[in-house]
């Protein structure tokens, strides 16, 4: 706003397509807020202690969730199983170690069945399976013959599994003279992954807080502002908890989304009570009274606080399009974290500074066409590709690795080494051969009968012969290389056999996991004597990715789209919201660009504590493009807005350049500076997952902050000129009817 505005006028009048007269909803809610504010305040703590009450009880409402995908092809192979052969997939297992010999010795057998049985009775699983009950299968011994291997599939949804299984682990987990038991498959790394994940919620809360109070009282240098900012995030925080307690009732909502709502709560909670405060510290300086300050910051800020809400919401929101609860369940967070932060930036926060505005430091007038944001912008924008190119550069090099992106699927390295899970997973893979619990699982139309036995021995003996296959277990015996090797294990029939069908469990070596979807399709290669469905662990992951990387496009081009026209409707014009998706498409190749060369390459590993293993899972990149992008909206429409304002007044696109950024540069800097920090608190969680949101949230919020809005913008924007502001004339009329205005 150049220094000739400052001249006091009503708030938000003159807007565009309103009745003559009449004040904007947000300078309606300004004057409300600043003549009434006891009773805004009192529903904010009967608001905030109902979050309280609910927000108590969300976290054991909260589910875990498997990589699955409802209706696909595993799915329904998965259900066939259970009501035809009253079998499945196994959930987990148990690593028994002979004590100082062989699992094929009298007395580890002995001890062995005696723990099956034991195992077997407990409440919740549906059934076992053991070296020692499948006729010695080589597919669950160890190469040296000191381990063995117990598998269980239990009963009921994920949740009550591995709540289940949360009881059985520490019972199974034991060591005698005999024999040394230890749990791990994986139901119980992803159940051990959220239970770390919930710790860290608690570990991720006692640092946040602390940590954004003292950046907000080195910011404002007054203790009763920087803990009413904090108060903002804080409610965010404990009613979008509350919300998603009520969601569980509709739907399931992910363990996980309970982390995102911590740092989105918080930050988001006090990016926008920065912007109000901000604007209403300006107002103070320009000489009103706290009142009017009040309803000129709710008429001004509140415009560009709920248009930064709503292309937050905007990128969040497109997560429902993913078929899957636990992607959905970061839209329900991220969408809830949006609406609770812009109410209490607008409502809560302003009926506070009417109560409490005195004590707060008017911000004094900033010249627009003076300061360091100011100078530096004009320095940039006098030799723009002097500047653009070097800053242009740095964020090509960071995101050069993602060229390398390569998508893989979920395994135990999700957790750090020296937790039991990943450790049992660590010695089966050094010491077995082959992968009995990633066994893929073929159902074929072919009686499983003694009429079908003929069909059942060819069909099994070619599949033993793919190339990674290294057993076949079916209703006739076990196959090794197109040849058997024994006869038919002791329940067989029970197991394999039906009236109408049966079912092949081909056993992969264990290098063949590393390329699950080849495995998969050389299967599929294999002519079958009827029509033949796949399902196991190994094609559940393969149909979840693929359904996943399906909606990919889809999303990812409706985030845009819909950006795209918020965009116009706030600037009128046709380049600048084309810019924003191009600046906001670099910050996000520099994000990829970390996540490679830290997570998939594994460099940084060791100080960081986890272990790469050449891809990264697909969920979180996805769920955190659109968590960046939102984000990288969010600052480009703090300083946008700024930007036209002073166009608006000037008619100079390089003069309001440099004041939008002199007026908005040190703003998104704290902002994004307090935000980075919530985010990186996740960086000492155990949860790979959980330091990949850490790590590569905070570099792309601070990069996007720096390099981006502040270097490639003012470049952009100087070069394009009066360019910036075009539209076609419909356009133009459409945006004075309908656009976003002061």
């Amino acid at each position: 706003m150049a220094t000739s505005s400052t001249t006091a006028s009503p708030p938000g009048a003159g807007s565009p397509g309103g009745p003559p007269g009449r004040p904007p909803l947000l300078a309606r809610l300004g004057g409300a807020l600043a003549r009434r504010p006891g009773r805004f305040l009192v529903l904010a703590i009967v608001l905030a202690l109902l979050g309280v009450f609910l927000a108590a009880g969300t976290m054991d409402r909260l589910l875990l969730s498997r990589f699955e995908s409802p209706g696909s092809e595993s799915a329904l192979v998965e259900q066939r199983l259970e009501e035809g052969f009253g079998t499945g997939k196994h959930h987990f297992l148990l690593l028994v170690t002979a004590q100082g010999g062989d699992v094929d010795d009298p007395a580890v057998v002995e001890a062995a069945t005696a723990l099956e049985t034991e195992l077997a009775s407990r409440e919740g699983v549906a059934e076992t399976a053991s070296y020692w009950g499948r006729a010695d299968s080589p597919a669950m011994r160890s190469e040296d013959g000191s381990q063995a291997l117990i598998t269980v599939r239990m009963e009921g949804t994920v949740t009550e599994a591995r709540t289940a299984l949360g009881e059985i682990s520490p019972d199974f987990t034991r060591e005698d003279d005999t024999l040394r038991v230890e749990v791990g498959g994986g139901d119980e790394i992803f159940r051990q992954a959220a239970q770390q994940a919930q710790a860290d919620f608690l570990l991720a809360e006692a640092i946040i807080f602390p940590l954004v109070f003292v950046l907000l009282f080195l910011l404002y240098r007054r203790f009763s502002v920087a803990a009413l900012t904090l108060g903002m995030g804080l409610f965010s925080v404990i009613t979008t908890l509350a919300l998603l307690r009520g969601v569980t009732y509709v739907t399931d909502v992910s363990t996980f989304a309970a982390n995102l709502t911590l740092v989105m709560g918080v930050g988001l909670g006090v990016d926008y009570s920065l912007f109000v405060i901000n604007r209403f510290r300006e107002e103070l300086a320009r000489g009103r009274d706290v009142p009017d300050a009040v309803a000129a910051a709710v008429a001004r800020a509140g415009r560009t606080v709920a248009f930064s809400g709503l292309t937050v919401a905007v990128a969040l929101s497109c997560l429902m399009l993913f078929p899957f609860p636990f992607l959905q369940s970061f839209a329900y967070a991220g969408m809830g974290t949006v609406l609770t932060s812009v109410f209490a930036s607008l409502v809560i926060l302003p009926a506070a500074l009417a109560k409490v505005g005195h004590r707060v430091r008017p911000k004094r007038e900033p010249d627009p066409d003076r300061g360091w944001w100011h100078d530096t912008a004009l320095r940039m924008m006098r030799r723009p590709v002097l500047w653009g190119l070097p800053a242009l550069a740095v964020v090509l090099v960071l995101a050069a690795p993602a060229a390398g992106l390569d998508f893989g699927l979920p395994d135990a390295r999700v957790l750090p080494q020296g937790n039991s899970s990943r450790d049992v997973q660590d010695q089966i893979e050094t010491g077995f051969a082959q992968e009995e619990m990633d066994a893929v699982q073929v159902v074929v139309d072919v009686p499983g009968t003694g009429a079908g036995s003929g069909a059942v021995s060819d069909y099994a003996a070619e599949l033993s012969r793919v190339e990674g296959v290294y057993q076949v277990d079916a209703l006739t015996g076990r196959f090794v290389d197109g040849e058997p090797v024994a006869g038919p294990e002791p329940g067989a029939q029970d197991r394999f056999g039906s009236a109408e069908a049966t079912w092949f469990s081909a056993v992969p070596e264990a290098g063949a996991l590393d390329d699950v979807e080849e495995l998969i399709e050389r299967i599929r290669d294999v002519p079958a004597p009827a029509e033949a469905e796949i399902g196991g662990y190994p094609a559940d992951l393969t149909d979840f990715r693929e359904a996943l990387l399906g909606q990919v496009p889809l999303v990812f081009g409706l985030i845009l789209a819909i950006t795209f026209v918020l965009l116009f409707f706030m600037t009128g014009s046709l380049l600048l919201p084309a810019k924003a998706i191009l600046l906001n498409v670099l910050s996000l190749a520099v994000m990829f660009g970390v996540l490679v060369w830290i997570f998939q390459e594994g460099n940084l590993s060791g100080p960081l504590g986890f272990t790469a293993n050449g891809t990264l899972e697909t969920t979180f990149p996805i769920l955190m493009f659109c968590i960046a992008f939102g984000l990288s909206m969010d600052y480009e429409v703090f300083m946008m807005s700024r930007i036209k304002e002073e166009y608006d007044l000037t008619g100079d696109n390089t003069r309001a350049v440099a004041a939008g950024l002199q007026r908005s540069g040190p703003l998104v800097t704290a902002a994004a500076v307090i935000l980075a920090a919530s985010f990186a608190t996740y960086a000492v969680s155990d949860v790979l997952y959980l330091k990949m949101l850490a790590i590569g949230m905070a570099v792309v919020i601070l990069v996007d902050a720096t390099l981006i809005r502040g270097v490639l913008v003012p470049v952009f924007m100087r070069l394009a000129g009066d360019a910036n502001w075009w539209a076609p004339a419909p356009l133009k009329r459409l945006h004075a009817r309908f656009g976003i205005a002061d």
